[in-house]
C-alpha cells in the first residue's frame, strides 16, 4: 500500500493466502469474543491476560519495574510492585480493547465513554483552526483515539504499517471505518498540510524515538530524557493550536475523554529545547492521571546523551 493517507482500503486476493490462515482466525475469535461476552467479563479477562503475560514477559516486568524506578526514585519498592502489577493487567486488557474499539458497533462503544472535557477541541473546530492533539501511549489509545471520531472530532492518525499484510489490512480498517484517518509517519509535509486547512493530528510526544529530531530534557525524574522536537516543528510550521489529551479508564470501567488545555500561546515553538521540556511537563499530567494505564513497557530512558555512553545501560 503506497498512500500517504489511509482512508480508503483495497481488499485484495492476496490476503486470502493460506499463510495468513492464522491472522484472519485470530482477529475472528477476537471480535466474536469482544462482541459475544458483556463489558466485565471481558475486562476480567484482560487483566488475567495480562497477569499470564507478567508471568512469561520476565524481561518486560524488569523493564516497567525499572522504568518506575527511574520515574519516581522515592517511591516505595510495594508501590512500585503494585503498580507494575496493574500495569500489566491494563496492557493485558489493551488486547481486548483493540477488539472493542475495532469491532464493536457504534451504539455499543458510546456505552462506555464520558464526554468529561472536550471544550477546547470544540473551540477551535468552531475557529477553523488545525489542532495538534498530544496525547500519550496510554493502554487503552485504540479506545482514545475512536472515542474522539465518536465524539464528533475525528482527527488524523500518525501510522506505522505493519509488516504482515493482513494484519496491516485489519489494522487499518479498524482505525479508520469509524471517521479517523491514518497518515504515513514519515510523511511530515502531509502532517503540516492537514494542520494547516483546519484539522486534527493525533500525535503521541512522550515515547524514546532515538537521536534524530531529539533533544535531552526532564522527564520525571530524569534529567536528560530523549525527547522528540516534532511537537515544535509541526506547531512552529503550521501555526495550529496545540491541546492535550487523554481517555484513561475509571473506577467504574468508562473511559474518561478529555482534552480542555490549549498551551500554544505560551509554546516556546522556536525554542526546540525549552519546547520540549514544556511539552514533558503536559505530558507528566496526562499520565498522572492514571499511571497505572500508561505504557511503562517501553524503555523511556534507553537513548543516552553522551553518545559514548551506551545505548539502554539503564536497564541493565
Amino acid at each position: 500500500m503506497n498512500k500517504k493517507e489511509y482512508d480508503k482500503l483495497e481488499f485484495s486476493l492476496s490476503l486470502l493466502h493460506p499463510k495468513y490462515w492464522s491472522i484472519w482466525l485470530g482477529f475472528g475469535l477476537l471480535a466474536l469474543i469482544v462482541n459475544l461476552l458483556p463489558y466485565r467479563l471481558l475486562l476480567s479477562l484482560g487483566h488475567k491476560l495480562g497477569l499470564l503475560g507478567m508471568r512469561f514477559g520476565k524481561s518486560r516486568v524488569h523493564v516497567a519495574t525499572r522504568n518506575i524506578e527511574l520515574a519516581f526514585p522515592d517511591k516505595p519498592e510495594k508501590e512500585i510492585r503494585e503498580l507494575v502489577r496493574e500495569n500489566f493487567k491494563n496492557t493485558g486488557m489493551a488486547v481486548i480493547e483493540m477488539g472493542i474499539t475495532w469491532f464493536w458497533p457504534t451504539w455499543r462503544f458510546k456505552t462506555l465513554l464520558v464526554d468529561k472535557n472536550t471544550e477546547a477541541l470544540r473551540k477551535h473546530d468552531k475557529d477553523g483552526k488545525g489542532v495538534l492533539l498530544c496525547c500519550v501511549h496510554a493502554l487503552n489509545l485504540e479506545i482514545t483515539a475512536r472515542a474522539f471520531a465518536v465524539l464528533g472530532q475525528p482527527g488524523y492518525g500518525v501510522y506505522r504499517p505493519h509488516n504482515n499484510a493482513v494484519y496491516n489490512f485489519i489494522q487499518i480498517w479498524g482505525r479508520t471505518h469509524n471517521g479517523n484517518t491514518l497518515v504515513d509517519r514519515k510523511d511530515v509535509k502531509q502532517m503540516i498540510r492537514i494542520l494547516r486547512k483546519g484539522a486534527r493530528l493525533f500525535y503521541l510526544p512522550d515515547h524514546d524515538y532515538g537521536r534524530n529530531k531529539s533533544v535531552f530534557v526532564p522527564f520525571f525524574a530524569i534529567e536528560d530524557a530523549c525527547t522528540t522536537t516534532g511537537t515544535s516543528i509541526l506547531a512552529y510550521t503550521s501555526k495550529c493550536a496545540i491541546v492535550t489529551g487523554s481517555g484513561f479508564k475509571n473506577a467504574d470501567g468508562k473511559y474518561e475523554i478529555i482534552a480542555n488545555t490549549s498551551i500554544e500561546e505560551d509554546y516556546p515553538q522556536k525554542d526546540e529545547k525549552a519546547a520540549a521540556a514544556y511539552m514533558n511537563k503536559y505530558v507528566e499530567e496526562i499520565i498522572l492521571r492514571a499511571p497505572e494505564q500508561w505504557m511503562w513497557l517501553h524503555k523511556r530512558y534507553k537513548t543516552m546523551e553522551d553518545e559514548s555512553v551506551e545505548r539502554g545501560i539503564r536497564y541493565k
